[in-house]
Order: C-alpha cells, then sequence, then structure tokens
C-alpha cells in the first residue's frame, strides 16, 4: 500500500478520535454539570486544527486527495450517520417506550459517534489486510514465474 494512503488513513482514523473525544466531552459536562472536561478537548481540538492549518508541510499533506478522501469518509461514519440515526431513534424511543432528554440524546449520538468510527477503522484494517495479503500473493507469482524462466 502506498505510504500516502497509509498515512491517511492514520490522519483519518487519529482525527476522528480526536472528534470523538471532543464529543464525550461534551457529554460528560452536559451531564455532570461541569465546564472543563468540554473546555479541555475545544482547546486541544482548537490547538491541532491552528497546527494542521499554519504548519505548512502539514498542510500539504492534509490537502492531498487521499488525505481528503478517507477524511470524508471518517466525517460519514461519525457525524452524518449518527446525526440522522440518533434522530431517528430518540423519536422512536421517545414514542414507544419513554421520553429523551437532552443528555441522553448527547449519550445516544455519543455511542452511535463511536460505533460509526468502530466501523471505520475495522473497515481501514480489512482493507489493509486485503491489500498486504493481495499485493505478497502478486510478488509471490511473480517471483516464481521469473524463477521457472531461464
Amino acid at each position: 500500500m502506498p505510504k500516502v494512503r497509509q498515512y491517511a488513513d492514520s490522519v483519518a482514523s487519529l482525527a476522528g478520535l480526536m472528534w470523538l473525544v471532543l464529543y464525550w466531552s461534551i457529554w460528560y459536562s452536559v451531564s455532570y454539570d461541569r465546564v472543563e472536561p468540554a473546555l479541555i478537548a475545544l482547546l486541544v481540538v482548537a490547538a491541532a486544527t491552528l497546527f494542521s492549518s499554519v504548519y505548512r508541510p502539514v498542510r500539504v499533506m492534509l490537502g492531498r486527495y487521499h488525505v481528503r478522501k478517507r477524511r470524508t469518509e471518517m466525517w460519514m461514519h461519525i457525524l452524518a450517520l449518527p446525526i440522522t440515526l440518533a434522530f431517528l431513534l430518540a423519536v422512536l424511543v421517545d414514542y414507544l417506550l419513554f421520553p429523551v432528554e437532552g443528555a441522553n440524546k448527547m449519550l445516544l449520538f455519543c455511542v452511535l459517534a463511536t460505533a460509526g468510527w468502530l466501523v471505520f477503522v475495522a473497515t481501514l484494517l480489512v482493507k489493509l489486510t486485503a491489500h498486504a495479503f493481495s499485493s505478497s500473493r502478486s510478488s509471490s507469482s511473480s517471483s516464481s514465474t521469473s524463477s521457472s524462466k531461464p
């Protein structure tokens, strides 16, 4: 697998983890009426965003196609799907079982976002394994055909 794609996978995974930490810290802040965890997480996210937009080598690497593509896939897994599913599940649970309040809606979103991130990372690992298996298989078949020729 080319280095750019491996870098893109790791950047997207770490960015997703960073955003998950922010989501969970917001849930913790809302649940326990403490603002410090959310402020710390926001400070870390702001520092990482500022660093990646100001430091030129990082900005160039993040601007590459594969990195943008992987980060878009990551956003679909940890933001778009959980927001949609959390809304639908909250409406369903609210209608059928019991009322869902603000902190519980955020908890539902955080759980779905974490599940989406885990699916994203598992998908990347399966792709990496499949690519490593196919490349080792193609290299072994090319070496066996070259060794059989005189």
